[in-house]
């Protein structure tokens, strides 16, 4: 599953946050140093996809805010389930 994510740096905690933009919003408590934000993104999508930190790829999008990720063994149900969409 491929999708668009806007990731917010610096936030309190890292969580998913709705949709923003047609994206995925993901904050982060990481700073965007030295890949420090991509780590958080992609160990935040992996724990509430419930999938390994390694089926989680950035495929594009590295030094932005807005980025295309790939993840391997999710389902669309549940990525809808976190936005609360059906």
């Amino acid at each position: 599953m491929i999708f668009a994510v806007r990731v917010v740096v610096r936030a309190s905690r890292s969580e998913i946050g709705g949709v923003h933009d047609d994206a995925l919003r993901v904050r982060v408590a990481a700073p965007p140093v030295e890949g420090a934000a991509n780590e958080e993104l992609t160990r935040t999508l992996a724990r509430a996809l419930g999938v390994p930190t390694r089926a989680v790829e950035i495929t594009s999008g590295h030094a932005s805010k807005t980025k295309l990720v790939r993840v391997a063994g999710a389902t669309r149900e549940r990525l809808l389930s976190l936005v609360g969409t059906k």
